[in-house]
């Protein structure tokens, strides 16, 4: 930059001004202070910058500041000071002057020249986080990212190759606005401030008035964009990058597929400072949206770089697998593609060597970072045979012990972290075959079955497993608490939930010793006092995108992690005990809460399903079932039921959340036969949601031609729901016995009699299981209301149907 702008002087004179020599504009970034003489110099030349008549001394003025001030001794309010004197849309007015053309005095100079001084002043300026974020400088990212793409000999008309809209338009990015026609350009302006349009920015197309077919020719095609110039533009690119919103405003601008373009064509420092961008880009939060915007630019880019991997020498393959796994896609958008399988399987290729061979442990990280990557896309099918499998199983793990068996003596640094949190995912990723070694070679799902892995060698990837996370159990301990915020650990105590969501019969002493913090993670999680807003970033260069929605990551998915494993411990008597004084229910439903507060403010309630809280549900059921006493003084169960009231009649209309209805439906019932009789009034809340749960059980069944089937409504669920649907007759028994009113809102809300026809047209019930459970709701209604009992024998003795087979029924009505 410096040799650029001491070019510019060459271009006062020509503008008739003084030759000022200039050491670059580096000088603007540092906080250095200035002698007496250069601030009373620099005060008159910014003086003369404020009262510029156009831009020709605009230049002259800010040439002038460069001379008088040695480098490195600017500070950022006097950069401000120059920011607000010269504005951006000079700098953005030379842009699109020198690849549109104009007329005025500085149109006379070459248009390399215009290019090379506003970009300098963009890179200049785009330094101070304020200014790049500004809107004039975001409007010229498009012109920044056509020359970078196309060359100098890029127009803001000029079609970009490959680049066409569906309706067969030339990229909104890459071309200018419409605009009213004017005469020359805006360059020379004669207005007192020409620097800033009045009103709103404008952008650099809006701030010239371009016309087609206007000014003189632009630089040749044929010459390559000058290297000191594509360096300036990506240090725009780069700061505007690295700001709070920059990798959606580049996104939103074309940046992806003008930058792949560039590296595509092998540009001006494509390969030093385009991938690397690209790179930044892709592993930042916007990658799945880059990818569902842009599949086939990426997919042909990591081509491109997977070509360059497996052709690559063995130290250089070393170094490069730090830098393979930003550009691939992430799983929950992975392309649908024979040539993507064809890219992961050429990986493996040059992969499988690399896990065997022996290396340093900083030449192993980036082999099993890259190995993680490639089995959450692709899984186990095309890593190779199974016993190559276990070895990379068995490297995860050992790396694993190594790096959390020396804390608190030795820290993690950031590279281990990584390292480590890449070989979670390879833990993880072996968990389910070894857990589950009899459906190892399960055709439902094959690309993540390991081929012929045998119980010997399921038993051997287990113990690995077990060694591993006592390490991390180990390591959870040593950090209790003082580190919540931190995003590894949250990795951590990810990993560890899901090893606990497959096996909670290893290490069981160890995890309950472990189950305070594991719960107070948790619930600081949810109160708020979790990791800070980058997890979600860090999860994102981590290559960790797998949260329940999709979307950021939130406090909310240290629980989600947590559920299945609580749902095994809370049937347990000795975990469950501790999990009772960590006050585990209340937790549990603030969750329920929270998620269905969420799923009601979408619009009608949306029929996405949401498994989590279903699993709070069973982890809930188990309590119910097993320690009665505390769900009659638990507070907490007051909630839960006035949550259930409100929730299951909603539900009633929702057939695609029907599995999170009877989860609701049969955890309202378990919980209400445990309900002391109210000698006054019934209860409201009570009334409504015994009402929606009669109507909702009666929903199941209709007649058949012999026995009863399922109703079309339940087909599709019925393996997940049969069985909360009989715990949820059995349970209504129950509450027919504790709530004696409730039998008269079983008859005169008509849930008796449908299913007294129900019973009476078909023969029989579907299953033994869910006849037994039936007749138990109707032996209760028997037993405590004579109107509902003589209903029954009116139905019994005119119908031969499957009635007739209910001998607890027939003897409860003999009494």
């Amino acid at each position: 930059m410096n040799h650029r702008l001491e070019t510019m002087t060459e271009t006062g004179n020509r503008m008739g001004h003084d030759s000022v020599g200039s050491p670059g504009c580096e000088r603007m970034l540092t906080d250095s202070g200035l002698t007496q003489a250069q601030r009373e110099m620099l005060e008159r030349c910014l003086h003369t910058l404020t009262h510029a008549k156009n831009d020709s001394h605009t230049l002259a003025a800010l040439l002038l500041i460069t001379r008088v001030c040695p480098a490195n001794q600017l500070d950022s309010a006097t950069l401000r000071r120059v920011f607000e004197a010269v504005g951006l849309g000079l700098p953005a007015r030379l842009l699109v002057t020198a690849v549109q053309g104009g007329a005025g005095s500085c149109s006379v100079l070459p248009a390399e020249e215009l290019l090379s001084l506003g970009t300098a002043l963009l890179a200049a300026l785009s330094t101070d986080q304020d200014m790049a974020t500004h809107p004039q400088l975001l409007s010229t990212i498009p012109l920044l990212l056509g020359l970078l793409a196309d060359g100098p000999g890029w127009t803001p008309h000029t079609k970009p190759q490959g680049q066409e809209s569906e309706r067969g338009q030339p990229s909104e990015d890459y071309r200018a606005k419409p605009h009213a026609a004017q005469e020359g350009s805006h360059l020379n302006q004669s207005s007192a401030n020409p620097r800033e349009p009045s009103g709103e920015h404008q952008s650099p197309e809006e701030s010239v008035g371009l016309s087609e077919g206007v000014g003189k020719a632009p630089p040749s095609p044929a010459a390559g964009l000058d290297e000191a110039l594509a360096a300036d533009c990506y240090q725009v690119l780069s700061m505007v990058c690295a700001s709070a919103r920059g990798p959606e405003q580049l996104l939103s601008r074309g940046a992806v597929p003008a930058l792949c373009r560039a590296v595509d064509r092998n540009q001006t420092l494509s390969r030093e400072k385009c991938l690397p961008l690209l790179g930044h880009l892709l592993s930042s939060r916007i990658r799945p949206s880059a990818w569902s915007k842009h599949p086939a630019e990426l997919l042909s880019l990591l081509a491109a770089v997977s070509a360059e991997f497996c052709q690559a020498s063995q130290l250089d393959r070393l170094e490069m697998c730090t830098r393979v796994p930003q550009f691939l896609p992430p799983p929950g958008v992975a392309l649908e593609s024979g040539d993507l399988r064809s890219i992961v399987s050429q990986l493996w290729g040059v992969l499988r060597p690399m896990v065997q061979a022996k290396v340093t442990p900083a030449q192993l990280g980036p082999v099993l970072v890259l190995s993680a990557c490639l089995l959450d896309l692709c899984g186990w099918e095309l890593v190779g045979p199974p016993k190559l499998c276990c070895l990379l199983v068995n490297r995860a793990c050992v790396e694993v012990r190594m790096g959390l068996e020396e804390y608190p003596a030795t820290d993690l640094s950031p590279v281990q972290e990584q390292v480590i949190t890449a070989c979670y995912r390879i833990m993880e990723a072996a968990m389910e075959q070894a857990c589950s070694q009899g459906l190892v070679q399960d055709t439902a799902q094959p690309q993540t079955a390991i081929a012929g892995l045998n119980l010997q060698q399921s038993r051997q990837v287990l113990g690995v497993l077990e060694e591993a996370f006592s390490a991390v159990i180990y390591y959870l301990q040593q950090v209790g608490q003082s580190r919540r915020g931190d995003p590894f650990l949250f990795v951590t105590f990810r990993s560890l939930c899901a090893w606990l969501a497959e096996e909670t019969s290893c290490l069981k002493e160890e995890v309950i010793a472990l189950l305070p913090f594991l719960i107070n993670y948790a619930k600081g999680h949810l109160e708020g006092e979790g990791p800070d807003k980058g997890l979600s970033d860090w999860m994102s260069e981590m290559s960790v995108t797998d949260t329940t929605e999709g979307g950021a990551w939130s406090g909310e998915d240290a629980i989600r992690y947590l559920l299945p494993a609580l749902c095994h411990l809370s049937a347990e008597e000795g975990p469950r005990r501790v999990l009772l004084d960590l006050d585990t229910p209340a937790l549990l439903v603030g969750f329920l809460e929270r998620r269905w507060g969420a799923l009601r403010g979408k619009r009608g309630v949306a029929g996405t399903r949401d498994p989590s809280m279903e699993t709070a549900c069973s982890s809930l059921l188990n309590f119910a079932v097993t320690e009665a006493d505390r769900v009659r003084k638990d507070p907490c169960f007051l909630s839960l039921k006035s949550l259930l009231s409100d929730a299951l009649p909603v539900l009633l209309h929702k057939p695609r959340l029907l599995v999170l209805a009877a989860n609701f439906c049969t955890l309202g019932l378990m919980t209400g036969r445990l309900t002391p009789a109210s000698k006054g009034p019934v209860d409201a809340v009570q009334r409504r949601f015994f009402t929606a749960a009669l109507r909702f059980l009666g929903g199941a069944l209709r007649p058949g031609p012999g026995p009863a089937e399922v109703s079309a409504a339940w087909a599709e669920w019925w393996e997940e729901v049969a069985e909360l649907w009989r715990l949820g007759l059995q349970a209504l028994a129950g509450c027919v016995c504790a709530l004696p009113w409730l039998a008269a809102v079983a008859r005169e809300g008509g849930w008796l009699a449908d299913t007294l026809a129900l019973l009476a047209a078909s023969s029989a019930l579907p299953d033994p299981h869910s006849q037994g459970a039936l007749e138990e709701a109707l032996v209760a209604l028997a037993r405590q209301c004579p109107l509902c009992r003589g209903e029954i024998r009116a139905v019994l003795a005119e119908n031969r149907g499957a009635l007739h087979s209910m001998v607890q029924l027939q003897g409860a009505l003999a009494d």
